[in-house]
């Protein structure tokens, strides 16, 4: 279907099908007819590829990421959109629906099953309301995709893709990091949308790492220590992994000594390295 970033033809292709906007699942859809190829070309849709799209929409990044990778799976909560994307997408013979939450997707079976032998990627807009959710669930699910390519809230993608010692950086920054190299693509604005939402977009793209940013014993001990530093960002660690890790001020001292962190320093100062540092000396 033509021009499917043309507001005129979304609002006419709306109303026939007598679709209204839930915002309680976040949906903004794009208008804006650059924002898409950009995130297809630069998010590995290319022939040989299967791409994983989460909310289609009326399908405007879905018809892009269709023209250049060989299958594209959508998987769509709102079952409302289906006879939309039926007609939208109707030109396509290399697209598949999926009608169901994405949380509760068995994705592995799903790459298993409709990608076989093919290179793997997502590509997708996110509600803003479960982005981290989302993200965090593909990361810690150890899929076998190359990269999430995302467009997400411009204070998220900020949290997202902080370097670690930056006063940006959080927890989700040093997990995500963990996982894969984040990086920021290129700005969104909040025009680009129908409805507008009331803050600006950004696109970001995470290349999973084939092996995790640091060695470590065990993760449970790492997403602990991570989680329980940033817990209270104006305290220092000896405060907050006391807290977080229900240990007595003695022996948080004991553990930053044998990692050789120095316990007067807080979260957002840390390194990678030191985060894996304190998780390796809880268990030496």
């Amino acid at each position: 279907m033509e021009n499917l970033s043309n507001i005129s033809v979304i609002r006419d292709v709306l109303s026939r099908h007598g679709f209204s906007f839930s915002k309680g699942l976040g949906q903004n859809f794009l208008i804006n007819p650059t924002v898409c190829p950009r995130m297809a070309e630069m998010g590995n849709a290319q022939p040989g590829w299967g791409m994983i799209e989460i909310g289609a929409g009326v399908g405007v990044l879905t018809a892009e990421l269709a023209q250049r990778a060989d299958k594209v799976v959508c998987i769509e909560i709102d079952s409302r959109l289906l006879p939309i994307l039926d007609e939208t997408l109707a030109e396509y013979n290399n697209i598949k629906i999926v009608n169901q939450d994405v949380l509760k997707v068995d994705l592995h079976k799903l790459i298993a099953e409709e990608f076989p032998n093919m290179p793997v990627a997502v590509c997708a807009n996110l509600p803003y309301y479960i982005t981290s959710p989302i993200i965090m669930n593909l990361l810690e699910s150890r899929l076998p995709i190359s990269s999430l390519t995302v467009m997400v809230q411009k204070e998220a993608a900020q949290r997202i893709c902080a370097m670690p010692g930056s006063r940006e950086v959080g927890a989700v920054s040093i997990v995500v990091r963990y996982y894969c190299e984040p990086k920021v693509l290129f700005q969104v604005s909040r025009g680009s949308f129908m409805p507008a939402p009331d803050v600006d977009s950004t696109v970001i793209r995470l290349d999973i790492r084939k092996q995790p940013a640091v060695d470590i014993k065990r993760e449970e001990d790492f997403f602990r220590v991570v989680k329980a530093a940033f817990s209270q960002r104006r305290k220092t660690l000896s405060n907050t992994l006391s807290s977080g890790l229900s240990m007595n001020k003695t022996q948080i001292a004991e553990l930053l000594e044998r990692a050789g962190v120095v316990s007067n320093l807080r979260a957002e100062q840390l390194s990678m390295q030191q985060f894996a540092d304190i998780a390796n000396a809880l268990n030496p």
